[in-house]
């Protein structure tokens, strides 16, 4: 028979839930104190660790005290074995809590570091605190003393019937543990699909991929149709890229000093713009004889995908300017129309078409003849009456 409460008991009873207490509280003031010098130090694992052992050291000294309580009062066999029970169960669920924030934080901090600071692949957070909650459900339910045989005995049977009715929801799972395995595309990317759609990549999760477009809208694509569909990657293999500006000048300019000028223009914009590559060699090309002007294609490096356009923009203004300081010319494209009287449309038409056909150019009974094409200006035309 237990023996009766007394009034030691209940004091030695208040101290150790008071000493419980007064543990938990000077446990946070050292967490606190951790969490400030671990922000101030490069490697984000130390912010994790402490963040996860917030909640589970105060918690923890609480148990102890209670704990400790309990053990000096007079409690029967069987509260004995209950409260200890209750205690052990609290104990596991803050270190499973605490665990699973640890893990998942790790996990995310690695998904950032390898693939940049635009986003994280949640779909693997997500994952591992599944997994690290489960199992230590697991655990408490085989302190509280209830069998786990029979309940993953029927989760292996009932798993197939859930899988058979989520056929879509996993297959954009895996759809998305394979896009990330395999490297294709990683948070941070900046991809543009066959359809049409393009953006960075801001977070590939259990069911979808989220897209930024540069217009800061947000695109959601399944993870099935992403792993299905033609895509381009503009920041793999490597984040720097190439553009093409196409540019033309007049057949009177002297090539070897327009190849110079624009030399330089590429040069002052590739070492003061933000974004462009100034140890990327620039190159000049022409490489068509318009009908107007002698075409050629510049091109530019520049950091990532969305630099293109600033670059861009500030080459196309200097290098207009510098053409027309050195007086190059640029010019657009004209083209002379003659009209013919209906009396002599049957003899122009007998005399053009031939050639036209001959150039591969005929095109029924069309009898305009043009000096230069490739425009819609019309200066000058004659009408035979």
């Amino acid at each position: 028979m237990n023996r009766a409460l007394t009034l030691d008991d209940g004091t030695l009873a208040g101290i150790a839930l008071a000493a419980g207490f007064l543990a938990a509280f000077l446990s946070r003031l050292l967490l606190g104190w951790l969490a400030k010098h671990a922000k101030r130090t490069r490697w984000n694992g130390d912010d994790v660790l402490v963040d996860a052992l917030r909640p589970v050291l105060p918690w923890a000294a609480i148990a102890g005290g209670a704990a400790a309580a309990a053990a000096v009062l007079p409690l029967t066999r069987t509260v004995q074995h209950h409260v200890n029970q209750t205690i052990q169960v609290l104990l596991i669920l803050a270190v499973t809590v605490s665990v699973a924030r640890v893990v998942t934080g790790l996990v995310q901090a690695f998904t950032q570091s390898r693939s940049g600071v635009a986003g994280s692949a949640t779909i693997f957070v997500n994952i591992t605190r599944v997994v690290v909650l489960a199992l230590g459900g697991l655990v408490a339910l085989q302190a509280l003393g209830i069998s786990i045989a029979p309940l993953l005995t029927a989760l292996g049977v009932g798993g197939l019937a859930v899988a058979l009715a989520l056929q879509d929801t996993l297959a954009n799972l895996f759809a998305g543990i394979h896009i990330l395995a395999s490297k294709s595309v990683q948070p941070g990317d900046y991809i543009r699909l066959s359809s049409g759609e393009e953006g960075y990549v801001v977070d590939i999760n259990w069911r979808q991929t989220t897209v930024r477009q540069l217009s800061n809208n947000l695109v959601i694509i399944p993870n099935g149709q992403l792993a299905g569909t033609n895509m381009t990657n503009f920041t793999r293999p490597e984040q720097k890229l190439t553009v093409l500006v196409q540019a033309g000048v007049g057949y009177d300019s002297d090539l070897e000093h327009v190849e110079r000028v624009t030399m330089e223009v590429v040069a002052e914009v590739m070492t003061q713009i933000d974004g462009a590559v100034p140890e990327h060699e620039p190159a000049v090309r022409f490489h068509t004889f318009g009908d107007s002007r002698i075409d050629f294609t510049i091109i530019l490096g520049v950091g990532e995908f969305s630099d293109q356009y600033r670059i861009k923009h500030e080459f196309i203004k200097r290098l207009h300017r510098r053409f027309a300081e050195e007086g190059i010319s640029v010019p657009a494209p004209r083209r002379t129309v003659t009209l013919q009287g209906p009396g002599q449309a049957q003899e122009a038409a007998s005399v053009v078409i031939p050639h036209q056909r001959e150039a591969g150019a005929g095109r029924g009974g069309d009898v305009p003849s043009t000096s230069a094409g490739g425009g819609r200006d019309v200066p000058s035309a004659d009408r035979v009456d």
